[in-house]
């Protein structure tokens, strides 16, 4: 390779190690937002947050930067970079003519907006006052269709939404895949509605010690692997995930005194996402491919543990004891009783507490009204009444407030419009690496049953953590398991689970 080039490259990766500064600064910045900063802190800090933004989106989309990318892309010597750094330049070349094409002013409002927004959201959800958020809903709405006509719109507009978070992820495709999986599970779900055998969830109605609580999800954490010199368990209004470097992994649960499945599930969940992040390869730090490949891969690693693993009859059989202990006097029923109780399929208002099979039709609801937003001109003042017109058509039931309806999620208070669909195809995910994993680990059960728990995390570090984004979502699961995403899985899954605990 040339001095010339070399010396390009060079540049190249500097600028890389500094965009992940920066963002490594702002996901500290806004971890310690969402886990108790001073409320009075809310405007200087989103300030602040507007101003380092505008800094990262400099260095993100400076003249320089696509000048070096030319140059290394038109080099004779490209074929001699290594894969990590031919990967970075395919990656950076799309962050870069996706960023570059909006106004750095306009940026730095959106991000004041979006960070100001979710305090406003907590507010409003505590509150089950929509009207109070909606103005911010409308601004961020407006702010994501200016973004879309820089973009570009794909087939349709909400597609381009849809690619920041799966890649080459189109409607049409959703469409088809979320059709056929609504047709195979509504069928499932009725049977499952008509079965004598439903399972009893009165004795989980008790009160259970928040501390109590936090000390099994930590010891659950661990028994996951999940590297506490390398994070921390902290509280939140809704449960996340921040990976600021493989060394740094922070996560957060939410406590409810009166349910104590709620915590132990988000946390697994939250779990699941650090477990990747923590074990992505030494070689990718400080460069921006070292985080998930996609937010459906991702969340395949998150549902895989919360529901695969911690829903499992083998997990309970082994962690059931430690959790009567933790309640001495409070779970006086037997462990399959207490399995059973924590699959109960039915409908239910709470996205992050339904049960496996219809937490797709909770997607599904919220891809719908996307789209609608997005592709039909929805409005934020119409977005509740659209919100319980579709729980009662997709589920049957009605939301009594905007808190346990359209106020309950987070995700479009920071503008994560298009993030929804990543947790159903991460269930599609989930199991066909599960379905491989049988196979080449196949006393997998035998291992969870004995909680021994640290193989399986070794497997997926091998096959998925690893690698970040080093390969795309499609790459990956090819390489794993042969072949494609395939729906299939997920229902076959589905089926033998249910049609078990229901005796169908």
């Amino acid at each position: 390779m040339t001095t010339s080039t070399k010396e390009v490259l060079q540049s190249f990766r500097e600028r890389i190690g500094q965009i992940k500064s920066y963002e490594e600064a702002l996901g500290v910045l806004y971890w310690d937002l969402r886990t108790g900063a001073p409320r009075k802190g809310l405007e200087p800090r989103s300030e602040a947050i507007g101003i380092l933004s505008g800094q990262l989106f400099k260095l993100q989309t400076a003249p320089e930067l696509g000048e070096w990318l030319s140059i290394l892309e038109n080099s004779g010597e490209k074929e001699q970079l290594g894969e990590i750094d031919r990967r970075l330049l395919k990656q950076t070349r799309k962050d870069y003519d996706r960023a570059v094409k909006i106004p750095e002013k306009l940026h730095q409002e959106y991000v004041v907006l979006t960070t100001q927004a979710e305090t406003f959201w907590e507010e409003a959800k505590e509150k089950s006052d929509y009207h109070s958020f909606q103005p911010y809903l409308d601004k961020i709405i407006t702010y994501q269709n200016q973004f879309i006509d820089l973009w570009g719109p794909g087939a349709t507009r909400y597609d381009t939404l849809l690619d920041a978070y799966e890649p080459g992820m189109t409607t049409a495709e959703l469409d088809r895949i979320f059709g056929g999986l609504r047709e195979k599970l509504v069928p499932l779900a009725a049977a499952i509605a008509a079965s004598p055998h439903q399972p009893d969830q009165s004795f989980l109605k008790q009160t259970y010690a928040k501390e109590a609580q936090k000390k099994f999800s930590l010891y659950i954490l661990e028994q996951m692997g999940f590297d506490f010199a390398a994070g921390r368990l902290d509280e939140s209004a809704h449960p996340f995930a921040t990976g600021l470097n493989p060394g740094d992994v922070r996560i957060t649960t939410r406590y409810l005194e009166d349910d104590v499945l709620s915590a132990l599930f988000g946390t697994i969940h939250e779990g699941g996402h650090a477990l990747y992040e923590q074990n992505i390869m030494k070689e990718l730090t400080n460069t921006t491919l070292c985080t998930g490949t996609s937010m459906g891969i991702h969340e395949s690693q998150s549902r895989f543990w919360e529901n695969v693993i911690g829903r499992s009859r083998p997990f309970w059989n082994r962690y059931y004891g430690d959790l009567q202990q933790m309640f001495p006097g409070q779970l006086n029923v037997s462990v399959d009783d207490f399995y059973r109780a924590t699959n109960v399929v039915q409908p239910s208002f709470i996205r992050i507490e339904a049960d496996e099979l219809t937490y797709n039709l909770h997607i599904i609801i919220r891809y719908e009204m996307e789209k609608l937003i997005f592709n039909e001109g929805a409005k934020a003042a119409d977005l509740p009444a659209l919100w319980n017109e579709k729980y009662k058509e997709y589920l049957g039931i009605t939301p009594e407030n905007d808190s346990e309806g359209v106020l309950q999620d987070v995700h479009w208070s920071g503008g994560a419009f298009g993030y929804f669909p990543s947790y159903s195809l991460g269930n599609m995910y989930a199991a066909q690496i599960t379905d491989q994993m049988e196979k080449e680990l196949p006393d997998m059960w035998e291992l969870v049953g004995k909680g021994n728990l640290h193989p399986l995390k070794d497997w997926l570090t091998d096959k998925v953590y690893k690698y970040g984004m080093l390969r795309t979502p499609s790459e990956l699961i090819t390489d794993i398991t042969g072949k494609p995403l395939d729906p299939d899985h997920l229902v076959t899954y589905l089926e033998r689970k249910y049609k078990d605990i229901y005796k169908l």
